[in-house]
């Protein structure tokens, strides 16, 4: 199987470069072919501009939506963004490595996510109508690959808990989880997160890599979160709400997962 790391962290000599290396080597001890898209050392350019094309702006300005769709469908993209979405294509099951910076990922796999997801790659894919709103959610181009977070934060686990004061983890990484990974349609794995990443020993980072090894050995046979599928019947279309039959009364980001 063919394996793409997105991997972001400034400084190769970290706990994150340790765990990327452990991931890389095990997966190719295992026979997979792995590809790394180290962003700091490739000095990814993180804003989605008009220089991403090589064609000028459909209209008088530069709009994101429109004209990164030129850009895909006539081949005018830049080449990095061409290079990112070919390992993209290549890939079985795809794996964001980052650590949690301000309840989120750093600025520059944002930036990855903005320029390499163009409109008719990542999004804006499939027929809008009355039963059908786009390929998205469960649908698009990226269906039928993996992927999972592999998340390192200095916070301990129980603050990150249901009743701890950063909020659970599975909500911060929700927009993450749910809107970069499910939209364009993967199958999202539950996240791996290493907590206290500041208060690492021998003992413990040995603790880490077999819990990364395991999941990574389970990487075509874990059960992936059950996020509802868009088209899929649970959904109001074209209002994109939840049918008021299901989970009646209730809201909130666990609506849109089924539960056992």
């Amino acid at each position: 199987m063919n394996v793409l790391i997105v991997y972001a962290h400034p400084q190769p000599h970290s706990l994150n470069g340790a765990l990327k290396d452990f991931a890389v080597q095990h997966l190719e001890n295992a026979g997979h072919q792995v590809e790394v898209s180290d962003l700091y050392a490739m000095q990814w350019k993180s804003q989605l501009d008009a220089d991403d094309s090589s064609s000028p702006p459909l209209g008088d300005f530069y709009h994101p939506s429109s004209d990164s769709k030129q850009a895909f469908e006539q081949g005018t993209q830049a080449d990095d963004i061409n290079r990112e979405q070919a390992k993209l294509q290549r890939a079985d099951a795809v794996i964001f490595q980052f650590p949690l910076w301000w309840f989120s990922m750093p600025a520059i796999m944002k930036g990855w996510v903005d320029r390499v997801y163009a409109c008719g790659f990542a999004y804006g894919v499939g027929e809008h109508s009355d039963t059908h709103w786009g390929d998205r959610y469960g649908e698009g181009s990226l269906a039928g690959k993996r992927a999972m977070l592999l998340v390192t934060t200095g916070g301990w686990e129980s603050h990150y808990a249901p009743r701890g004061i950063n909020g659970p983890i599975d909500d911060l990484l929700f927009p993450i989880q749910h809107g970069i990974l499910f939209y364009p349609g993967f199958e999202v794995l539950p996240p791996l997160v290493f907590y206290r990443s500041n208060r690492m020993d021998e003992t413990r980072f040995a603790e880490c890599c077999t819990a990364l090894a395991q999941r990574l050995d389970t990487l075509w046979s874990a059960e992936p979160l059950a996020f509802r599928r868009q088209n899929g019947g649970d959904y109001l279309i074209p209002q994109l709400t939840l049918r008021p039959e299901i989970y009646p009364g209730e809201s909130g980001l666990s609506i849109h997962q089924q539960r056992k």
